[in-house]
């Protein structure tokens, strides 16, 4: 696992299977993000088997199989598609061909995970909204700063026993290393990233509602800025926004391309909770000059103050939960209502950023 590039990060946790063997099958589909790792790992950890992969390049999908030997290799999108066997299709394709894909994918009869973000614009999302409706199938999507985080798992379960009271703010910084030379063309081109807030913001932005337990939110303001990278004219390197929830917890998030080479990991993500009794500082990669750890849980409150290294500790419950989802049809690894709103508020943010 890289921790020096964000787009190749790939956490891998212990198995904890929620089904048996073939119960749970899935693949793979357009291998454009890193993530994509990722996604699957933690399907693979949770009892999912990946059968098949593919992507028009070809050798793309002779990486992947390096990676994961048994997987096998499909000749078209419509073998997968087509494959009445395959509960569902985990995909990182291109941010603005995401949301097409997806529907095709449902549509197909199969739910569908991606990365983030899902979408680049609110005619995607509206378009997915119509086909989850009409097909019952879920448009999931894998919002990796929080589910697939140790330290952010186990805040969210301190944030739901009321160790903090009611949640008032919650501040996020994402900061990513750049590392352009690595980055594919796509990634600098304004139509196909959807920009700084629409991709690396929805990690922030869906954090928000999540610790806040809000179900919707205005964009108060938002902000987005090329400061050192005019060969890249279309690339934003910097970006910021205000958002207030619809039951008055507030929220300041800032996202960026300025990881400098001095530092450990990709970029030093942070999370800030207040609460009417305390509050959490999550340190989820590195904890700067003390520990190259990840996972570092800051809480106070009440009792005290309290540390604690939870790498290892917590686990990744939300790929079990989702893999049962599909199969149960329920909604506990996250609602369909709750992805769609974090991607609706990172395109208006954009959006407003623009204007």
């Amino acid at each position: 696992m890289s921790k020096s590039d964000g787009m190749n990060y790939a956490p891998q946790g212990k198995p904890k299977p929620v089904v048996e063997k073939g119960e749970f099958r899935f693949a793979a589909m357009h291998l454009d993000h890193g993530h994509i790792f990722g996604m699957c790992n933690g399907l693979i950890e949770a009892g999912g088997e990946l059968v098949s992969v593919f992507d028009p390049d070809p050798s793309k999908m002779a990486v992947f199989k390096q990676l994961y030997p048994d997987v096998q290799i499909a000749l078209s999108a419509d073998e997968i598609l087509e494959d009445q066997t395959i509960h569902l299709v985990a995909a990182a394709a291109i941010p603005n061909l995401r949301g097409p894909l997806g529907c095709r994918v449902m549509q197909a009869g199969k739910d569908y995970f991606t990365d983030k973000t899902p979408f680049t614009t609110l005619a995607q999302l509206d378009e997915a909204r119509r086909v989850t409706a009409v097909t019952g199938k879920k448009y999931m999507v894998y919002y990796s700063e929080r589910l697939h985080v140790e330290c952010a798992i186990h805040a969210g379960d301190l944030v739901q026993s009321g160790e903090i009271g009611r949640v008032i703010q919650v501040m996020g910084l994402g900061p990513h290393r750049l590392n352009a030379p690595n980055r594919p063309d796509w990634f600098f081109n304004h139509a196909q990233y959807g920009g700084i807030l629409c991709d690396i913001g929805s990690h922030q932005i869906e954090q928000f509602l999540y610790y806040s337990g809000a179900k919707d939110a205005s964009v108060t303001h938002a902000r987005v800025a090329n400061y050192n990278n005019p060969q890249y004219p279309e690339l934003e390197d910097f970006g910021e926004a205000n958002l207030v929830a619809d039951n008055g917890c507030s929220n300041y998030f800032r996202v960026d391309w300025f990881t400098p080479d001095g530092l450990g990991t990709w970029g030093d993500g942070r999370t800030l909770i207040l609460g009417t009794e305390g509050y959490i500082e999550l340190r989820k990669y590195i904890d700067v000059a003390r520990d190259k750890a990840g996972d570092q849980l800051y809480l106070v409150n009440k009792e005290g103050e309290h540390h604690l290294t939870l790498d290892g500790k917590v686990g990744y419950p939300f790929f079990g939960e989702l893999i049962l989802d599909c199969l149960n049809r329920t909604e506990y690894a996250m609602t369909q209502a709750h992805a769609f709103k974090a991607a609706e508020l990172c395109l208006k943010a954009q959006q407003k950023a623009l204007v």
